[in-house]
């Protein structure tokens, strides 16, 4: 899709309703935080309104999302406010199935850099190569990240069954 067949206005609005999910997704993988991730959610919107080149294709233009949005979290991480104000009371996720609740909220637990890889590959598809040219790490790297995720989230889902078994 070109800004040339249609207005600039338009190609945006097209853009945010295609990725919007993916966005609000993504910065609450990183975050851990409904509203922190509104914030950026809004953030990338701005910046891609900004944004004058066209993208060469859907690959780049998600890729370019991606990175935005990521980028746009580690603002937040590091800015002052986040240091000295916390949440009163942390929001409810917007899912409605019980179970999809249940396991976003577990991976919300891990730390930072596992819910990230865990998002990009399970929710975007993301294959590791692809996550560790986006995140600017080693292919090595990521699949570590991925493996240990994945260890920890068993470990929570299970909670300590296999302990129980032995004894």
């Amino acid at each position: 899709m070109e800004i040339g067949t249609m207005g600039k206005n338009d190609y945006i609005a097209v853009l945010v309703d295609k990725y919007a999910d993916m966005v609000l997704r993504l910065a609450l993988a990183y975050l851990g935080s409904l509203a922190d991730a509104q914030d950026v959610s809004q953030e990338v919107y701005m910046k891609l309104f900004k944004h004058d080149r066209a993208f060469n294709d859907t690959g780049h233009e998600k890729a370019w999302i991606i990175r935005v949005t990521i980028n746009a979290c580690k603002d937040v991480i590091r800015s002052p406010w986040r240091r000295w104000f916390s949440p009163i009371e942390e929001a409810l996720l917007p899912i409605q199935h019980t179970q999809s609740r249940e396991v976003v909220s577990l991976v919300l637990e891990l730390p930072r850099k596992y819910r990230l890889v865990i998002h990009l590959y399970y929710y975007e598809g993301y294959k590791t190569a692809e996550i560790a040219e986006l995140l600017g790490h080693k292919e090595g790297t990521v699949r570590t990240q991925l493996k240990r995720a994945r260890e920890l989230l068993k470990e929570k889902i299970t909670g300590g069954l296999e302990d129980d078994d032995e004894r």
